[in-house]
């Protein structure tokens, strides 16, 4: 069942009655759900490291109230109920980001129609984040919910501000800090394939190059590895596909499209995924 619609959260529009993961389910599903950002299973054990890492800034609640709490949230998440994941996570303080920056960006990326307010949402993310990264920075998934959520910010507004802002630095740093810490993060590769495309494809290889150390072959090689990471994941053809019509529209046309048609084929394993893919079968359509 799609999720019910509350004031200022567009509800989930497709069915999610295969998302539910309920009790074990996910705990089995886990490691196919968070191929893609290497977020850890967050059972007691998780729980009482990140209640402890976390010190002043973790919630008064026991390891075993943590982890169930935590679950819960995700289930939310995955079944596309991205306003209880989001308001679930957000309680937890830090050690919650991570759930609620993703429903928060996610839901916006998609459900969000009003630029402005899409805006707003992923500058919350961005300072639930950086929370986040000041409490828990031996979390890989700090640092990149924050360049997640600084890099959607920046494709919000334009270019020239963006760089005038420093968002294209702390999106640099927040990324390679998530891959000294989980080099196998694929989202992480695809958001750096996607900084140094983005760079290149906006303000020319010899600038982007000189000032922010931005090359087309960088991003060719990250989206690669995200690509051989998690080959069925829908976002890293999405990516794909939006990396070579930064690079060069035109000539990359047909390429993009292929990319995208991939995405749309992929089956999806939750409800971020089922947007994800909707979004690619939009692009061909168009």
């Amino acid at each position: 069942m799609a999720a019910k619609k509350s004031a200022g959260w567009a509800a989930f529009p497709h069915d999610a009655k295969a998302f539910q993961f309920a009790g074990d389910a996910l705990k089995k599903a886990w490691p196919k759900l968070h191929a893609g950002d290497c977020e850890p299973y967050p059972d007691a054990k998780h729980a009482a490291a990140l209640l402890k890492a976390a010190g002043k800034a973790a919630p008064k609640l026991d390891a075993d109230a943590l982890a169930a709490a935590l679950q819960d949230a995700w289930r939310a998440f995955h079944r596309g109920d991205f306003q209880q994941a989001f308001e679930a996570g957000e309680a937890l303080g830090p050690v919650g980001a991570s759930v609620a920056v993703k429903a928060l960006g996610i839901h916006a990326t998609y459900l969000v129609e009003d630029e402005d307010e899409r805006l707003r949402r992923h500058e919350l993310g961005g300072k639930l984040a950086e929370a986040a990264v000041k409490a828990l920075p031996d979390e890989a998934n700090s640092h990149y919910r924050h360049a997640f959520a600084l890099g959607r910010y920046s494709q919000g507004i334009s270019i020239a501000k963006a760089l005038k802002l420093g968002i294209a630095g702390k999106v640099r740093a927040s990324l390679d800090t998530a891959l000294e810490l989980a080099p196998k993060h694929a989202e992480a590769h695809m958001a750096l394939a996607l900084y140094h495309a983005e760079i290149v494809g906006k303000i020319g290889a010899m600038i982007g190059g000189l000032t922010y150390g931005a090359k087309a072959s960088e991003a060719d090689k990250h989206i690669r590895e995200a690509l051989k990471l998690t080959p069925a994941s829908p976002i890293a053809h999405v990516e794909h596909g939006n990396l070579l019509l930064l690079l060069d529209a035109r000539r990359n046309e047909d390429a993009a499209a292929e990319a995208y048609e991939k995405a749309g084929k992929c089956k999806p394993l939750d409800a971020m995924e089922t947007l994800d893919a909707a979004w690619a079968r939009a692009q061909i359509e168009d």
